[in-house]
């Protein structure tokens, strides 16, 4: 059996018969034809992998016939052969979508490897993958069991996100299959790693950098040498979501990438306040009582002061002459609008954006039937945000504001897990909707499926009525409640959520950006 077909297209094909015995010495069918009219007479009745062709011929010339034959078979790989070097020649070539270009005299050995860029690149590309991560498999296995430190999460979740990046572009089932049962174990390690250290932690200076500590460990120590600073949360944003996002970025900014940690729940009425107030839940609650009442009094509105916090956290770092602008992003209008204004932002010495667009995709998704066929897993749902993020006015905003001078700050309140494991929970009407975190009256589970807190202020949460206590899902659990379980466990499974504890949703990026564009580099 043929390793692939192939149809060679040149006026002079007799001459090319040494080349072709080598071509089918390597297991590929070849059919020669001495001009374009009898290639395209040819691919009316029979099927090729891959087509040669002369650019300079007799009849119908190679740049004609290219363009005749993607109009017909666009996805026939054509690789033009020439004896011109000139430019012109091979933009015409690449403007008719040719899959690639050779020079004359080509040898034996270029046209085999060609046919291999072309036929077996894909194949070779997912061996090579393959072969590297299950070389990896062990070594990485033993960094899970041997992680003692946040510092060694974070390298082993970076390793992660490398891999999942990676695996998108390959199609081998098995290999995909083997790397989520070990992202899997990864994540029951993590969530026993972080029950046994966060209550430590809250109640320690020296600490992971948590959603509370951001303002006072990053943007601080820049507007003590007063420089100014722009800092973006992308509620949602996680750390392989990131990795792809920056690579576009790479031309304007010199970028710094660290990681920090969401603090529980992972879920923006908890960690996005954190961020702006600097306080910890129930922290929060004591100084700013009346604002809490006003936010938790209204589902929607629990990030309403957020402007507020902010300013009050500047202001006890002893800055309370600096000039501070936020904004919240939530509509393509006010986003387009924001970059038509940017100038009106640049005397700032912090100037905050908020951009809600990841959190409202994976939300939304639950609810649309539209979304869930096109956003199917964690790979569809990254290259929806890499797609936006294109084209979006974030982008433009961004490279504009790498000429300024700033420091860009960029972080998020947590990331998103795709979740398809329904705990059952009972809870009283008064208990909260979170699926993948709960707050209410004599909640309970498993450990194995989740971290129960008896009493909030061990972990600095606000406890509502005396009587509050949280359940906070690990690994990949979604709760439900017993009524209509099987219509709410269909509804949300294979959803995005966050609220829990996981690699993907507590550990998030925070990258500062130093625009390569602004004096300092001209």
């Amino acid at each position: 059996q043929s390793r692939a077909k192939i149809i060679w297209v040149d006026d002079e094909i007799d001459m090319l018969k040494s080349h072709i015995l080598f071509l089918e010495k390597k297991g590929y069918f070849v059919s020669g034809v001495n001009s374009a009219e009898d290639a395209l007479e040819k691919l009316k009745i029979e099927t090729f992998d891959i087509l040669f062709l002369d650019e300079n011929m007799n009849g119908m010339d190679g740049i004609t016939a290219l363009k005749e034959i993607k109009s017909k078979y666009v996805n026939l790989p054509v690789i033009m052969i020439t004896k011109n070097e000139e430019e012109w020649l091979m933009d015409e070539a690449i403007g008719y979508k040719a899959d690639s270009f050779l020079t004359k005299p080509v040898n034996p050995s270029q046209i085999l490897l060609a046919c291999k860029e072309i036929l077996d690149s894909s194949k070779i590309f997912n061996d090579k993958v393959s072969e590297k991560y299950l070389n990896d498999f062990q070594n990485l296995n033993s960094k899970i069991q041997n992680a003692n430190s946040i510092e060694d999460w974070y390298k082993i979740n970076d390793i992660f996100c490398d891999w999942i990046i990676k695996l998108e572009e390959i199609d081998d089932k098995n290999l995909i299959e083997i790397f989520n049962d070990q992202y899997s174990i990864s994540n029951k390690y993590f969530a026993d790693f972080i029950v046994n250290n966060y209550k430590l932690w809250i109640n320690e200076d020296k600490r992971p950098t948590l959603s509370n500590d951001i303002a006072k460990d990053h943007i601080s120590p820049l507007l003590h040498n007063d420089e100014k600073v722009v800092f973006i949360v992308l509620d949602c944003l996680s750390v392989d979501l990131w990795k792809k996002i920056s690579s576009l970025l790479y031309n304007y900014y010199n970028i710094e990438n660290n990681n920090v940690l969401s603090i529980l729940p992972t879920a923006t009425p908890f960690s996005r306040n954190a961020i702006f107030s600097g306080l910890f839940p129930n922290e929060l609650l004591k100084r700013f009582p009346n604002e809490h009442k006003q936010m938790w009094s209204d589902q929607k509105s629990r990030n309403r002061f957020e402007d507020f916090f902010l300013k009050k956290q500047i202001s006890r770092f002893g800055f309370k002459n600096k000039k501070i602008k936020y904004e919240k992003i939530i509509t393509l209008d006010q986003g387009k609008k924001m970059v038509s204004n940017l100038n009106d932002y640049k005397a700032f010495d912090l100037f905050s954006i908020v951009i809600n667009f990841i959190d409202i995709l994976g939300h939304s998704r639950s609810e649309s039937d539209v979304l869930k066929e096109i956003i199917t897993d964690r790979v569809s749902y990254r290259s929806a945000i890499v797609n936006w993020f294109e084209n979006a006015w974030l982008l433009e905003l961004l490279k504009e504001i790498s000429w300024w001078g700033h420091k860009v700050i960029i972080t998020s309140d947590h990331g998103m897990l795709q979740v398809n494991r329904s705990v059952l929970v009972k809870g009283d009407k008064t208990t909260s909707t979170g699926l993948r975190y709960k707050y209410g009256r004599n909640l309970n589970i498993s450990s194995k499926k989740g971290l129960v807190i008896k009493n909030p202020s061990e972990y600095k949460l606000p406890n509502f009525d005396n009587f509050t206590n949280y359940i906070i899902a690990k690994e990949n659990n979604f709760f439900i409640y017993p009524n209509h379980s099987n219509l709410f466990t269909s509804n949300f499974q294979n959803s995005f959520q966050h609220g829990g504890i996981s690699l993907d949703e507590m550990i998030v990026p925070l990258a500062i950006l130093d625009g390569k564009n602004n004096e300092k580099y001209m």
